[in-house]
């Protein structure tokens, strides 16, 4: 495409296609028009000839042996002009006067040929039409009749200018209209083009809506509305994802400064040494097992590659000791037999959450339990804390939901959020049980 079909606007090319179509059926009917009206004057000259010629036939007398005479005693002498009588031999009997040798050739070889009409030139041009008089079927004589076609074709000319100009007016009429329709058709679109372009990527409720508008606009605004409606659902994915990931990061990556910070800090010895780089060691694979698992949940539309794990082996990495701010222990009673069909690293990262806030608010200590009925396993994170009501239980997993407004701990409301998305790519379910006696998650997951 060249750069100015490109600039080419949509406005410019219905109208001119649109005019296009007007002119080329202006022209179709002005050529018929035209070749209508030269068929009619045609006729009507032919008409007159005919008058002309059966008026002088009344005049003409024809004998036994053929001699041709005319009636002297005519009162309209108008009939002879541009008239020619002619006998059965081909000879000329009376012509009009003026006329010349080679017209009269043309006179005598029409009569010859019957009745019939020639057209010829001289000196302007001239009809010819001959009515042969006819006795006991055979032609004894013929009248020939002629007239200028001068005025009949100044007719046509006159007729084929003002079809033209005409013509010409109505084609810029035409487009005239034609454009200012499409660009009051038009101007709404491009209304919402600018009132798009005014939209900041911050706008990300802002929609057309309803107003009123023309069916093919109204569908149009309907379909941008549902393509920013997509647009803002990919961008708060990507921003919940923003956050989980720096919400899961921030504790490995808390723990990892603090080994670090004590390192420079003070000189320590060997044994101290090696527990601050093992300490650090595990934090940092702590962070690249959350990113792996986070990748591969913000990867997946609708559920996680399936994987399989021991339950128990993955639960003993959330009973490790969980620091001097959280003293409380975290006890797992789960039999080595029981197998779920999630990944490891998915299943430490769904419950570090849920296990992190029973930590928060246990008295003594927070209890993992599961069980395994059929193709599910079960499995219950209970702490012996305040317990929540029904209004915190229905919406502990909301994304930035902490609790209620009087919750005075340092998170984003992100943690639970994740363990539901997390829980759900895997094929699963999670819920909350509201309960004065302590607080307790169920989590229902796939069997390996």
């Amino acid at each position: 495409m060249s750069t100015r079909a490109a600039r080419t606007s949509l406005r410019t090319r219905l109208s001119w296609s649109a005019t296009l179509v007007v002119a080329l059926w202006v022209l179709l009917l002005a050529v018929g028009a035209n070749a209508l009206l030269a068929r009619v004057l045609a006729g009507q000259a032919d008409d007159v000839l005919e008058a002309r010629a059966e008026a002088v036939a009344q005049t003409v007398d024809v004998s036994t042996d053929g001699t041709v005479t005319v009636a002297d005693a005519r009162d309209d002498q108008a009939l002879d002009v541009g008239t020619w009588i002619i006998d059965g031999a081909g000879g000329i009997v009376e012509s009009p006067s003026g006329s010349t040798d080679a017209l009269d050739r043309r006179a005598t070889d029409l009569a010859a040929a019957g009745a019939g009409a020639l057209d010829v030139d001289a000196g302007g041009p001239l009809r010819l039409r001959a009515l042969p008089l006819v006795d006991d079927g055979r032609q004894v004589a013929a009248v020939v009749t002629s007239t200028s076609l001068s005025p009949y074709r100044q007719v046509e000319r006159t007729a084929l200018l003002g079809s033209v100009g005409v013509a010409l007016l109505l084609v810029v009429v035409v487009h005239l209209v034609l454009r200012a329709n499409v660009t009051r058709a038009l101007r709404p679109v491009q209304d919402m083009s600018t009132q798009a372009g005014r939209w900041s990527a911050d706008d990300t409720d802002l929609r057309f809506g309803e107003d009123a508008r023309p069916a093919e606009l109204a569908e149009l605004a309907r379909t941008l509305d549902l393509m920013l409606d997509r647009q803002a659902a990919v961008l708060r994915h990507e921003q919940r994802f923003t956050e989980e990931l720096s919400h899961e990061l921030r504790t490995p990556l808390a723990r990892a400064q603090a080994e670090l910070d004590l390192l420079l800090a003070q000189p320590r010895g060997p044994e101290e040494t090696a527990r601050a780089h093992a300490a650090i060691d595990r934090a940092t694979r702590s962070m690249a097992s959350i990113l792996e698992t986070m990748l591969s949940a913000a990867r997946s539309s609708e559920v996680l590659t399936p994987g399989r794990s021991r339950l128990a082996d993955a639960l003993a990495r959330l009973a490790d000791p969980r620091g001097e701010d959280h003293p409380v222990p975290v006890v797992v009673e789960v039999t080595p037999d029981v197998v779920v069909g999630v990944d490891p690293d998915v299943v430490v990262r769904a419950l570090s959450p849920v296990v992190d806030n029973g930590v928060r608010y246990a008295a003594t200590a927070v209890q993992i339990t599961a069980r395994q009925d059929g193709g599910r396993v079960e499995v219950v994170v209970a702490d012996d804390g305040p317990g929540m009501t029904p209004e915190v239980a229905a919406r502990a997993f909301d994304p930035g939901y902490r609790g209620g407004v009087d919750s005075t701990h340092p998170g984003a409301g992100l943690g639970l959020a994740l363990t539901r998305r997390l829980v759900v790519a895997a094929g699963g379910g999670v819920t909350a049980v509201a309960s004065p006696d302590g607080g307790r998650v169920v989590l229902d997951l796939p069997a390996g």
